[in-house]
Parts: C-alpha cells; structure tokens; sequence
C-alpha cells in the first residue's frame, strides 16, 4: 500500500478485471426469465443491474476522469439508477445478454487501459477508479442476497485462496470491557480513499461499556422465537411492532420448522439444519432490538461499535493494518455462507471481540447521519439522499469484499429489511 493507503493503479486494475469476471459470474448461470426477476421493491432485473454497473463505471472513470465520450447514446436513459425509477426498469428495452456483456466489456478495457499506461496518474482519478471498483463489489454482495431472496441456487464462485476457517469452531459467548473517553470516529485524509460519510474523524466521548465477544447465534436467537418473543407486544418498540403485524413475522424470514421440533433455514435453494453456533442472519434492525429487549441487552451505538472494534491507538482493522485474509475474517463469498462465532481469531480486536470485520453485517443502534462538516463526494447520491431514514450497520459479510473494508466503513439500511447479510452483537444494558 502506498502512503495514504491508495493501492497502486495495476493492482486496481487486477481487481476491476477480477471484479468484472465475478459479476458476469454471478448472473451467468442464470436463463433470461431468471434474468428478469419479479418486480420487487427489493431487487432489481438483473439483466439491468449488470448493465447498471458497467455504466457507472463509464460515467465515473471514462466520462468525468478522462472526459472521453460515452459508449452508448442510450447509456444514460437506460442505467442511470437516480434518473431511472425503480419500478420502470423492468419496462425498459434493454440490451440482451450478449450486447450487454459487450458494453461491459468495452467500458472495463478503456478503464483499465488508463491504469495499466504506466503514467502517473491524479490522486482524484485513482479515487474514481476506486469509486467505480467499490460500487461493483456492492453490487456483487447485492447480487447474492438478491439471488437468496429469489431461491435461485448459489452461484459458482469458487473458493478463495488461502486457509479456510474451521467449520465447527462453536461458540464465544461472554463480554469484553471498552474503557471510555475520548475517541475519534470516522476516517482521517491519510486512510486514502473512503467515502463521503465517512469524513471526517472527530473526538466523540465514551462511557464505559461491556459489547459481546462476538455476535449473536442462530441458537440464541430461537430462544427468543420459541419463547414466544415474535408475540409478545412488550418487547417491540411501536415501529418495531406495527412492521411485525404488517409482515405477519413469527420467526427469522429463510426459517420453517423441521417436523421433530427444530428449525431449518434456507440457504439459497436448500433447506439445511440450523447450525446452532453461527451468527443469526437475515434479521431486520426490528428484530434485533426486540431479541435485546428480552435478553436484557442493548445495540451498540455505531462509536461504541467502532472502539470496539479499532482500540486505541486506533487500527484500520481490528487485527492491525494488514489487509483482510482468510486467517482473519469470513469474507469475499469464499465458503458461501457463515462460519461459527469462534471462528478467526486472528481476527480479534484489541479487546478480544471476534469478527468485527466478515460473517455478518451488525445492526448499530444508530440513525444514519452526516458527520460534523458533511460534504457530499463526486457520487452526490451515495450518503446524502438516506440519511435520517436508515440505521447504520458495521463490519462486513460473509458475502463482502475485504478489499473496501475498514473499521470505519459504514453501511446503511431502512429498519425493516431482512434480505440483507445482517445480524447483530450486543452491549450490557447502561450501567
């Protein structure tokens, strides 16, 4: 890594050719009425969203860096997702597969021919490959909990390089203690790239707190569900409840009974036992602070969250500065699903908690808001359009890119969704 933590551009270019790969990967198998998708609020056609991807990357990269003209005159009309409302893409006359895989094609070799030069290129050029790569590995992780949503089969990704975590490393129960005061949260200009809700680090003050080791199980949480928790009114805040009536929920969205008394979930296409001693997954913000409510415990807020996870001095990752791999974390689709709560501990924070970085995304306790002195980046529909309207979630998973992540990076969602890679840890109630 350079400096300010930039890669260098023929590593980015590497990982938008690897990128580009992945994401045809990931619809490839799929025939067209797959392609098609029903309309649902939550997903978009995928023949469009390929072609969604392509196209940021050539308005990004192509048009606004090297001011180049675009590939397609009907570019813009088609793929532009905040002039293209949601709802209207299935109407559109889209480019077929072939076409589609061709436009992709052609936009990636003009970008990456600006990287492979060997000129020197801007620090705001090399941010706007960045840009277009981190919206593409997005869309990949999207891609995947849409294809979970659909019951399509997993796709055939291929196993990441390197040393595979224990598929039975069981359970990490317990608290650590995280020492208040002052802490700095959010980014600083010499962590390189990060986005615009990120920006910048301020001094935020800290009560002590004791936060779970690690997340959430499946087993703990059908607990909560065989215990009546789905109907007790007690537990749910308004919002919470009001959505619990309107889904007509009685347990997580992917689980049914087995027959014998237990519980299956559903893993793409396939029914599998739950396994006991992995993350909850697919549970909803809703969800998580009714579990808490009967637990006695509480959300971490997204700075509690983040010291947690970054100590003091603070870390780029909770193990230090080296790169996410897969001694560290679950990431990258490489084992297609979750792994034990025990698993990766050379992936522990500062103060002993387990996979802050991969397995699953972790619901905060927190509203999505812009930090002090907010400025909107280049992307102007990222962070600013969402903010008030969503909770903040932390860490990453199984199905995320380890190459965007850090301990500062923020994603966010409205409360009720559950097709997303969530789950959630927990903080002793506020002593």
């Amino acid at each position: 890594m350079a400096g300010d933590a930039r890669p260098r551009p023929r590593d980015i270019a590497g990982w938008q050719r690897e990128a580009r790969e992945r994401t045809v990967r990931l619809v490839d198998d799929l025939d067209d009425a797959r392609l098609r998708v029903p309309l649902l609020p939550i997903v978009n056609p995928l023949l469009w969203e390929i072609g969604h991807v392509a196209w940021f990357q050539e308005q990004f990269v192509l048009r606004h860096g090297a001011g180049l003209t675009p590939l397609r005159s009907d570019g813009d009309a088609l793929y532009d997702s905040s002039a293209v409302a949601h709802d209207t893409r299935w109407d559109l006359r889209l480019p077929d597969r072939r076409e589609t895989y061709g436009y992709m094609r052609a936009v990636l070799e003009r970008a990456v021919s600006r990287l492979e030069a060997g000129t020197a290129l801007p620090v705001e050029e090399i941010d706007l490959h960045l840009l277009a790569l981190f919206h593409e590995d997005m869309h990949g992780e999207a891609f995947l909990y849409m294809r979970q949503t659909l019951g399509y089969p997993a796709p055939r990704l291929g196993l990441h390089d390197g040393e595979p975590a224990a598929e039975a490393a069981g359970d990490l129960p317990g608290d650590v203690d995280v020492p208040g005061g002052r802490f700095l949260l959010g980014a600083t200009p010499q962590d390189g790239f990060v986005f615009d809700n990120e920006q910048w680090a301020h001094a935020v003050e800290l009560a002590p707190f004791s936060i779970a080791r690690a997340p959430v199980t499946q087993r703990e949480f059908v607990r909560f569900v065989d215990q009546g928790g789905y109907r007790d009114r007690s537990l749910w805040s308004d919002e919470g409840w009001a959505w619990r009536e309107a889904a007509r929920a009685e347990h997580p969205v992917y689980y049914r009974r087995d027959g014998g008394g237990g519980w299956l979930r559903r893993h793409f296409d396939r029914w599998v036992p739950l396994e006991p001693h992995r993350p909850v997954i697919h549970v909803n913000f809703h969800e998580a602070e009714a579990w808490c409510s009967w637990a006695g415990r509480r959300l971490p807020t997204e700075a509690e969250w983040e010291a947690a996870a970054a100590g003091t001095p603070k870390r780029r990752f909770p193990w230090g500065a080296e790169l996410p791999g897969a001694r560290q974390a679950n990431l990258d689709a490489s084992l297609m699903d979750t792994v034990d709560v025990a698993a990766h501990s050379a992936g522990d924070s500062p103060f002993g908690c387990r996979q802050m970085i991969g397995n699953v995304w972790e619901w905060t306790a927190s509203v999505f808001e812009p930090y002090p002195g907010f400025e909107p980046g280049l992307y102007r529909e990222y962070s600013e359009p969402w903010f008030g309207t969503r909770r903040v979630l932390r860490g990453g998973a199984w199905a995320t890119r380890g190459r965007m992540l850090r301990n500062t990076w923020r994603n966010y969602f409205t409360p009720e969704r559950r097709d997303v890679f969530a789950g959630f840890r927990t903080c002793a109630p506020r002593r």
